[in-house]
């Protein structure tokens, strides 16, 4: 069943036009590297551009800062000391990073803001999201030996076929401090997540294949 990633993030085809490809988010992200690289090509002279990295000229990027290209910073945004960004990251308007959040593989759009001390990992983060300070977006069954991630919507789980996927945050969505989302994590608009939460969308492992 495909998601419709509009329902979530109203402005995510608006923003960056290749998503429309895909039909569920784990794709996006499995591709990050080659779709920001494609959105680099695109860029006008307002962005300053080097070694696969591109900063909007009204960005503000503190010292400390570590950007690993493929990585495109857009019109307003803030990057505070020590953030760390790589892997195939598209920051959309007005985005805050926080000091010393890492970000990995990953889509944040218009205004979303990680307070500090955040992973956030192969995951789609909706407009106006919040996460508080150390939320995490976990990406990774580390503790399984079967470590393909499933998600569920609507009642139904499904498997992704992929071993590295976050969350799906949606639109104007709360993470409180220390909260942490289980890998395949799909949080509908307007979400509210307690601080020092854990959700865990999908509690058993799916056999082998």
């Amino acid at each position: 069943m495909p998601i419709l990633l509009t329902d979530y993030i109203k402005r995510a085809h608006a923003a960056f036009p290749p998503l429309a490809r895909y039909a569920h988010p784990w794709q996006v992200t499995a591709q990050a590297v080659a779709l920001v690289e494609e959105w680099l090509r695109t860029l006008g002279d307002d962005y300053r551009v080097r070694d696969g990295v591109a900063i909007h000229r009204t960005a503000t990027v503190e010292e400390g800062v570590v950007l690993k290209g493929p990585v495109v910073v857009s019109a307003g945004c803030f990057l505070a000391a020590h953030a760390y960004l790589r892997g195939g990251v598209f920051l959309d308007e007005g985005v805050t990073v926080g000091p010393g959040c890492e970000v990995k593989s990953s889509f944040l759009f218009q205004k979303a803001a990680l307070a500090h001390f955040n992973f956030v990992g192969d995951s789609l983060v909706g407009a106006g999201v919040n996460l508080e300070a150390g939320a995490v977006t976990a990406n990774h069954y580390n503790e399984r030996a079967h470590k393909d991630i499933a998600v569920q919507v609507g009642g139904q789980v499904f498997g992704t076929g992929v071993q590295k996927f976050g969350a799906l945050i949606g639109d104007g969505s709360r993470l409180g401090a220390n909260a942490v989302t289980s890998p395949g994590t799909i949080l509908p608009p307007g979400s509210v997540v307690g601080r020092l939460e854990l959700v865990e969308q999908v509690k058993l492992p799916l056999p082998p294949p």
